[in-house]
């Protein structure tokens, strides 16, 4: 942003835009430098404010800051603005914060945002941003009712961030009805978070259709979700894309599966590629399937290091080059990986570099997919809790823990009473660690019934899930 609008390339940038005056009344073009210094030098603040400007659009800053406080002390607030905005880029912040005083005292509400942000990033002073804040959203300011709900989010104050958000949203705010959605979303009031994500899609929030896509896949309605996924996707959304990948590949179109795969992959998601990786197999483009296993496994995933080991070996007789990228996925766990090895190992006869006979212990993970309304359920939990520097969770394991009791519960003909106490009682598990991980469950396809599980409390609730599976012959 430059430092005036409409100015020559060549201007000095500003952290604002300088505030012009009111147009010139109809029929009257702009006074020139002469017509104005008269009335400027005589104490006519606004002729000091326009002659300031002038100088301002010259590249002028030391004429532009004289007349500016000429102007200001003789009451123009436009002036204090503009000085707060000078010292803000080129003089002190004590400068800035006291011209942008004098102006937000006056009622200049841009004054007042950009008071309360530096107040809030450069001095850490939270209180005196949010009154700011409060004083320019009083006024109908939609960019300080916004942050101002930030402020508030940031704070705690779950109950005061929902009502700026909603003021901004109301006034035309996309990013803060993707908020609010959020909010609604993460309290359990799914309705107003529906409605909220669509107002933002419907004004052109990749983000909104994303989320809003995934809550009606949670709630099976993959044709509805579509739709929205689509609508992200022009805007080159990777969730979208993946999620559209997917689709395609449970109706078997495995060409159209490739392209949205694809197209998520070169965003770098490690899911992806492997995803490319697999429907290349199925298409036999092994060279392009490599590309996508290879890039997967450089960057650590186990699953895709094994697959482009077994091509480099099938279909490029590369054998120590297969053998390095079997030794990485055996190194993370993969047990297959580690068979190959075994068998690789006898072929080329020799060590294989102090490879593992047996791999290092993993967790044994969830062997299947999870379903899709789960999985869409996990994903919007990991990006509830993530808001705002919030809690860091990992979809694949809020994914196995809601993919987990699904396998357990499904094959059940009647649901007993108390599902937890049986599962206990099957698996010979303490009843309170199989109820933990109902209540976690519950908290993930029923948002707002507790808080967000905690990173500890989804490592607890994993290990029960591993142990029930293990017990009781499931996934």
């Amino acid at each position: 942003m430059t430092w005036w609008q409409g100015e020559p390339e060549a201007a000095v940038a500003w952290p604002a835009v300088p505030k012009p005056r009111s147009p010139e009344p109809p029929g009257q073009g702009e006074p020139t430098e002469g017509e104005l210094l008269g009335p400027a030098q005589a104490g006519e603040p606004g002729a000091a404010h326009r002659l300031g400007r002038l100088y301002a659009q010259r590249g002028d800053r030391a004429a532009a800051r004289h007349w500016w406080e000429r102007a200001a002390a003789g009451g123009n607030i436009d002036s204090a603005y503009n000085l707060g905005i000078w010292h803000e880029k080129h003089g002190s912040l004590d400068d800035a914060i006291t011209w942008y005083e004098f102006a937000a005292g006056a009622g200049d509400a841009e004054a007042a945002v950009n008071l309360a942000t530096l107040l809030l990033e450069q001095r850490g002073d939270v209180r005196g941003a949010r009154h700011w804040y409060e004083t320019a959203a009083g006024t109908g300011s939609r960019p300080a009712a916004r942050r101002l709900a930030l402020l508030c989010e940031d704070i705690g104050d779950a109950t005061a961030a929902r009502e700026w958000h909603h003021r901004a949203a109301s006034a035309g705010d996309l990013a803060s009805a993707h908020d609010l959605a959020f909010l609604n979303y993460a309290s359990g009031d799914e309705g107003p978070a529906r409605a909220w994500w669509e107002y933002a899609a419907r004004g052109g929030h990749p983000d909104a259709a994303y989320h809003l896509g995934r809550l009606l896949h949670a709630g099976r309605d993959p044709e509805g979700a579509e739709a929205l996924y689509r609508l992200a996707a022009k805007a080159d959304h990777p969730g979208a894309a993946s999620q559209l990948g997917r689709l395609a590949l449970a109706r078997r179109d495995l060409r159209t599966a490739r392209a949205w795969f694809e197209r998520a992959a070169h965003f770098g998601r490690v899911d992806d590629q492997r995803m490319a990786g697999f429907v290349c197999v199925e298409l036999e483009d092994a060279r392009a399937a490599s590309h996508w296993f290879g890039r997967a496994a450089a960057s650590g995933d186990p699953e895709s290091a094994y697959n482009f080991g077994l091509l480099l070996i099938a279909e490029h007789n590369d054998l120590r080059g297969g053998r390095h990228w079997l030794r990485q996925a055996a190194l993370a766990g993969h047990q297959g990986a580690a068979q190959e090895l075994d068998t690789l190992q006898s072929v080329i006869g020799d060590a294989a570099d102090g490879a593992p006979r047996e791999p290092a212990a993993a967790p044994a993970a969830l062997d299947r997919p999870v379903e899709p309304e789960l999985a869409a359920r996990a994903e919007l939990a990991v990006a509830s809790a993530g808001r705002r520097g919030g809690t860091v969770l990992r979809l694949a394991d809020l994914a196995e823990i809601l993919g987990t009791w699904d396998v357990l519960t499904r094959r059940l003909r009647e649901q007993p009473a108390d599902v937890a106490a049986w599962l206990a009682d099957r698996s010979g598990l303490p009843v309170t660690a199989v109820e933990h991980l109902a209540s976690v469950r519950l908290t993930l396809v029923r948002p707002g019934t507790a808080p967000w599980p905690t990173p500890a409390e989804v490592e607890h609730v994993l290990a029960t899930c591993r142990a029930l599976r293990k017990r009781l012959g499931a996934g």
